[in-house]
């Protein structure tokens, strides 16, 4: 069992928080996690840069100069790229960087991102962030308190909170985001990611905890009860065949002598 420490909303160290162990089992993937990330990546991109090959550049139409007798290299246009202000040659075309990636794939990273920070001893559990107003100061003191001061931070809530998102926006190298919004990459880009406990407790471990034992008890049931009426049917079947056929291998016997 994986712990992490436990702060209170003050920032004061409360206890140590178990963490889910079917979400934090230790799994890091680096091959996925490098898959992901790429991917994210690659996802920004807008796609724009744009360069003019030799059609699209302006001029051009005749020869600089004729073709011998001048002295100088034999040129067809100034669009040439060996001119200064011709075309590009196998420069960027605007287009479309997206690439998807399976979503268990993208499960797994995130999942192996979670892990590598805790074996690190890089994520913090705190009590709940109830702003009644958005106040930079208070969550600055709350992460000077935790040890993430002048670090990268990624604070994780429980569901979006706007007063906890709006305190973080102007802290430098740090940012707020809900716990199910968050990727491999943001794991990864931070140095301290500090979560809420209810994020924790009900989030995706507990959520697939659930699933496993309701498909455990569905699954039960079905396959006894084949096997009860099976036992009960074979019995049956059995013995009146062997009855009819002893009663007449007798009356053979009796016939002949």
């Amino acid at each position: 069992m994986r712990e992490a420490p436990l702060f209170s909303a003050t920032g004061t160290r409360a206890a140590s928080f178990t963490l889910p162990q079917p979400f934090f089992d230790g799994t890091v993937n680096e091959p996925v996690l490098h898959q992901a990330v790429t991917t994210y990546l690659n996802n920004q991109r807008q796609g724009t840069a744009a360069t003019k090959i030799r059609k699209y550049v302006t001029g051009g139409n005749q020869k600089p100069w004729r073709q011998k007798g001048t002295g100088r290299a034999r040129q067809g246009s100034i669009r040439s790229p060996l001119w200064r202000g011709g075309g590009i040659v196998f420069g960027p075309i605007p287009r479309d960087y997206r690439a998807a990636i399976p979503a268990q794939v993208r499960q797994l990273a995130r999942r192996s991102a979670f892990n590598a920070r805790a074996a690190e001893g890089a994520l913090v559990v705190i009590e709940e962030l109830a702003f009644d107003a958005p106040k930079t100061s208070r969550l600055v003191g709350l992460l000077q308190q935790v040890g993430a001061a002048g670090r990268k931070v990624l604070v994780l809530t429980h569901g979006p909170k706007t007063n906890v998102y709006l305190s973080g926006r102007n802290v430098p190298n740090a940012q707020v985001l809900p716990y199910t919004d968050a990727t491999a990459y943001h794991v990864l880009w931070a140095e301290v990611v500090v979560v809420e406990r209810e994020a924790l407790g009900g989030g995706e471990a507990v959520v697939t905890e659930a699933k496993a034992e309701g498909r455990k008890a569905k699954a039960k049931p079905a396959k006894a009860a084949p096997k009860t009426r099976a036992k009960a049917k074979k019995p049956a079947a059995k013995k009146p065949a062997k009855a009819k056929a002893a009663a007449p291998k007798k009356s053979r016997k009796k016939e002949t002598d």
